[in-house]
């Protein structure tokens, strides 16, 4: 619901009269370039051709079309994003042949200017040469890397919401011309967002009388814009890099540049644990956890009368690999099979655990393993003694979310067959009783970090 009316600007936004030419828009990473701080010395740089290396064209089905998936001005735009910066002086050679032109005609009309007037001719000012050369390109479009949706209809009324993410990557190296050595490369990846929202309501509302009504839109985030951002965020990063290994630096001095620096690494160490599909990436590398959970139990038996009562736990785990523990927990419950028998049971549980996706900060998660479950009341009856034992076996499956390094929120419900008909005192028919488990805890992590768990993660 919240992403439905987080795109809802544009549909209370709809053009219905032409549109006045703008100053195009600017980026988040814009206003950064603008208020990075001044150069010692601005660099002279060339750039011959920043273009687009995919070879990709548009994607429209059942119909053959030329158009690129991206803007082929790349060049323009990093040349633009060059100026924004204030760390560059761009020198033109994209179209160096033009400039070669125009100078001859201007050399040939002050020699014959000369010879007509017998004056000396004017010398044209030499050409700035470059000290830095940046090349790269696009290199990626990846379309669809990311789809979804949701909708419902009922009676005739009903939406729906559609979203596409697309992705671009560009790259970006500066070269030595005295050298010809790469000094830095860098490389930006952007996500290109899609969605549509519809509304639609299709009911007859009185004998042969029919109401249709439908609504909607789709917003498109510009692939230009977003070219833009990768290469002034590409521009960007160049500049820090430079900084932190002394090849430039600013007007300031020395405390500004490491002022830079620490900031920079630190937007690294974030980017370094962010995966695909701008997941966090969490080391998880503790070997040891300890967790606290409470909630309630359903018994299912031979009583129709059954209800849910009080369940509480603690549990240790080892953690083998990053994906897959061991966890032995003990629980203290009460089975609430009639208004007379109302007695607390513990059971102790060994579950093989294999957590789904472990480095990211929410992850669902499975477990499953033998254990033993013992009569703990102090009222004895006809079919249960105190302490008598069942052995069970337990299937489920939770959520855990990492609030820090060491403590994280867990939720879970397991399912637990007894293989025995007497837990409800009451010996009826051929199944077996079981029960449920659903609760709520905690985990803390502790322990060393284990070296081995860092080589798998690796």
């Amino acid at each position: 619901m919240s992403f439905v009316l987080s795109g809802c600007g544009a549909y209370f936004n709809q053009p219905t009269t032409p549109q006045q030419a703008r100053i195009s828009e600017g980026t988040q990473q814009t206003k950064k370039l603008k208020q990075l701080p001044e150069p010692q010395i601005p660099l002279e740089v060339g750039v011959y051709n920043f273009k687009d290396q995919t070879g990709q064209f548009k994607s429209i089905e059942n119909v053959s079309t030329f158009s690129t998936a991206v803007t082929q001005g790349a060049t323009t735009i990093l040349i633009k994003a060059l100026e924004d910066s204030g760390w560059f002086r761009p020198i033109e050679r994209e179209n160096f042949g033009n400039l070669q032109t125009e100078r001859n005609i201007i050399r040939t009309t002050r020699e014959q200017y000369q010879n007509s007037q017998n004056s000396a001719a004017q010398r044209l000012s030499p050409l700035k040469f470059a000290g830095i050369i940046l090349e790269g390109g696009i290199i990626s479009y990846d379309t669809n890397i990311l789809t979804g949706g949701v909708g419902a209809r009922y009676f005739g009324v009903g939406g729906s919401s559609q979203y596409r993410q697309d992705r671009i990557t560009v790259y970006l190296r500066a070269v030595s011309t005295s050298t010809g050595e790469i000094l830095k490369t860098v490389n930006v990846s952007k996500t290109i967002l899609s969605q549509g929202v519809d509304v639609g309501l299709f009911r007859y509302v009185n004998f042969q009388r029919l109401l249709e009504v439908e609504t909607g839109f789709t917003k498109n985030e510009p692939s230009q814009m977003a070219v833009q951002e990768a290469i002034e965020k590409a521009v960007m990063l160049l500049i820090l890099e430079g900084i932190k290994d002394d090849l430039w630096s600013t007007k300031e001095g020395e405390l500004k540049d490491q002022e830079l620096i620490k900031e920079y690494e630190l937007e690294q160490k974030l980017e370094n644990d962010t995966e695909l599909y701008e997941r966090q990436y969490l080391k998880h590398e503790y070997r040891f956890a300890v967790s606290a959970l409470g909630g309630v139990n359903f018994l299912d038996g031979d009583y129709t009368t059954s209800a849910i009562d009080f369940m509480s736990g603690v549990g240790l785990k080892v953690r083998l690999m990053p994906e897959l523990g061991l966890n032995f927990q003990t629980n203290i419950m009460r089975f609430n099979a009639t208004k007379d028998f109302k007695n607390w049971w513990v059971s102790e549980s060994l579950n093989l655990e294999y957590n789904i996706l472990p480095h990211d900060r929410l992850s669902p998660f499975f477990y499953a393993g033998p254990g033993v479950l013992f009569y703990a009341d102090d009222t004895d009856t006809e079919t249960l003694e105190r302490w008598d034992s069942f052995f069970k076996l337990q299937v489920g499956a939770g959520l855990e979310y990492a609030l820090t390094d060491r403590f994280s929120l867990i939720v879970q419900t397991d399912w637990n067959s007894v293989f025995s008909d007497k837990i409800d005192q009451l010996e009826s028919g051929r199944r077996d009783d079981f029960y449920y488990n659903i609760g709520i805890g905690i985990n803390y992590h502790f322990g060393p970090k284990s070296t081995n768990l860092k080589h798998i993660r690796k």
